[in-house]
């Protein structure tokens, strides 16, 4: 969720479907029957993907009328604007995933990391600074500035993959962050099982 002059039609946002490839990276991370946090859900294609495994989900948007065909069972949908300075309306609330794509509001970092419970897993991914070179958002103010998600992680997740940089992706190009950092677990596991030569 941009300011209305900063993002692209609502058509065009709305027509992607297929999930981020970097979430479906690391969906397999995500706690088995673990409640997902979708933030700022836009068309819901997050929301479905962790539905289709298995994963409670709540979706959440100022505008939720794109996903209102998913509320049901496996699916809640919570309509809220997260910019109008009211208060954050999962106090207390903690999830095996908390996702975030294409939706910056940095009054919110606080409240994301406190979302994720010990041992679940933060995936973010958005739009940096240069992006204003290929296509919007070109305000500042929905740019991360360099490692600013690394920096979100800080000392309480643990980084488990970071990128920056030029996407050459159809039909938008642009610069974008990725972040997925998972929580401290109270009982220490490897993420990936160890690979042996």
């Amino acid at each position: 969720m941009e300011n209305s002059a900063d993002r692209p039609p609502r058509a065009g946002h709305l027509a992607i479907s297929e999930p981020s490839a970097w979430v479906r990276r690391f969906a397999p991370l995500v706690r088995a029957g673990g409640s997902v946090l979708d933030l700022a859900c836009g068309g819901g294609r997050h929301a479905r993907f962790f539905a289709g495994r298995g994963h409670p989900v709540l979706a959440i948007d100022r505008d939720t009328a794109p996903v209102a065909d998913l509320a049901g069972p496996a699916v809640e949908i919570l309509s809220h604007d997260m910019e109008d300075g009211g208060p954050w309306p999962l106090e207390g609330l903690t999830f095996a995933a908390v996702v975030v794509v294409n939706y910056l509001h940095r009054p919110l970092f606080p409240f994301l990391r406190a979302a994720v419970a010990p041992g679940g897993v933060l995936i973010y991914e958005t739009f940096a600074r240069g992006n204003e070179r290929y296509s919007r958002p070109r305000n500042p103010a929905h740019l991360l500035e360099e490692g600013e998600l690394l920096r979100l992680a800080g000392d309480g997740l643990s980084v488990v993959a970071f990128e920056q940089g030029i996407v050459e992706r159809v039909p938008c190009p642009g610069v974008v962050q990725r972040l997925c950092a998972v929580a401290a677990r109270p009982d220490p596991q490897p993420l990936y099982p160890p690979t042996l030569p």
